[in-house]
């Protein structure tokens, strides 16, 4: 069973290959949804302290300028695109090239900061999945006025939708505030996240998504930050946070597949990003790291957004030897990796 399921793997692929070498995306175009590991510039234009567009952000990006991606260079959700056979990525929707037939191959709705609890977004004054909802209605009626229904229908049916959301939840919210964590334990609380998951599952399915892949939480006990403030002296992962890391992934799988069955023509694909950066972390070595406890940015143990900035000191050279730009988030080189790993599990969202 195992060598029939890589075959059919490597000849979907040698069918991807060959569309894309006649220049055509494998889809329509290319939705994304979420919190920071996905946002390319929404954050941008909002109020929010939450920001990425400032050196050194986007030193190795094409044109080596921040764009507001929380990243050195790429996201995972870019080689995604390119893996499709995009040409240019699906523009931040509150950014100005977010016009015209700039949205014919979708749209990126993310905001830094954001989650499945509304109320984090809330917090840092950012842009909530209900709202990033909302934001897609209005994509919609835009392109109906670009490009008539028909069109529409065919781009929104046909479309891959990306979510990416969570993590903000625990670390950015959870852990460090009291209301939640005096009132919840970590399981009640992923619990009422993975509700508000189902919803916009449910919500997106009717606005017309049918191919949508959900990333899973990535190992929070792993991320500098996390160790730095709430290791207690540790150079260790947090088994703890790891350990409700891998309760909520389960959960989103459990859930995850119970939508499947009960909405008709979705094809609903869970992401495991919790084990390929796991085994970044743990052997960077092996993969062609050099460091994986500490960031390329500043000291590499604190530092993220405002916090990660053109004066930091001791910001490394090479951010490829590194698996996390910042303190929260992946290098390009790292964001590369987990990209070719969403790549193999995501077919079913294209054939």
């Amino acid at each position: 069973m195992g060598s029939l399921c890589s075959f059919l793997a490597s000849f979907s692929l040698l069918i991807m290959v060959l569309s894309l070498a006649h220049g055509q995306p494998l889809v329509p175009a290319l939705f994304l949804f979420g919190d920071s590991v996905v946002d390319a510039g929404n954050n941008n234009n909002v109020k929010t302290i939450i920001k990425a567009n400032f050196p050194p952000y986007g030193r190795d990006f094409s044109n080596h300028k921040p764009t507001g991606r929380f990243c050195n260079g790429k996201l995972a959700s870019d080689f995604t695109a390119e893996n499709l056979g995009f040409t240019s990525y699906p523009p931040a929707y509150l950014s100005k090239e977010a016009a015209g037939k700039n949205l014919l191959i979708g749209a990126n709705f993310a905001s830094a900061g954001s989650g499945y609890y509304d109320s984090t977004a809330k917090l840092y004054h950012t842009i909530s999945l209900n709202q990033q909802l909302e934001n897609y209605k209005e994509y919609q009626n835009k392109v109906v006025g670009i490009a008539g229904k028909a069109n529409l229908t065919s781009i929104i049916s046909g479309a891959v939708y990306l979510v990416s959301a969570g993590s903000s939840d625990f670390v950015q919210n959870y852990y460090i505030n009291p209301l939640l964590y005096k009132v919840y334990t970590a399981n009640q609380f992923s619990d009422i996240l993975i509700q508000s998951y189902a919803k916009f599952i449910q919500n997106l399915y009717v606005l017309g998504a049918r191919k949508i892949g959900v990333t899973t939480l990535p190992p929070l006990g792993c991320l500098p930050a996390a160790i730095t403030i709430f290791g207690a002296d540790s150079n260790e992962c947090l088994a703890k946070f790891n350990k409700d890391a891998v309760s909520f992934n389960n959960k989103l799988n459990a859930t995850s597949q119970s939508l499947q069955k009960q909405l008709s023509g979705l094809t609903l694909v869970i992401f495991d990003i919790y084990q390929p950066l796991y085994n970044l972390v743990t052997k960077p070595a092996e993969n062609g790291f050099f460091e994986a406890r500490k960031a390329c940015c500043g000291t590499g143990l604190v530092e993220t957004s405002i916090l990660c900035n053109a004066e930091s000191i001791g910001t490394c050279a090479n951010a490829s030897e590194y698996v996390f730009w910042d303190s929260v988030h992946p290098s390009e080189a790292a964001n590369k990796v987990l990209a070719d790993d969403l790549l193999s599990s995501g077919i079913s969202l294209i054939f």
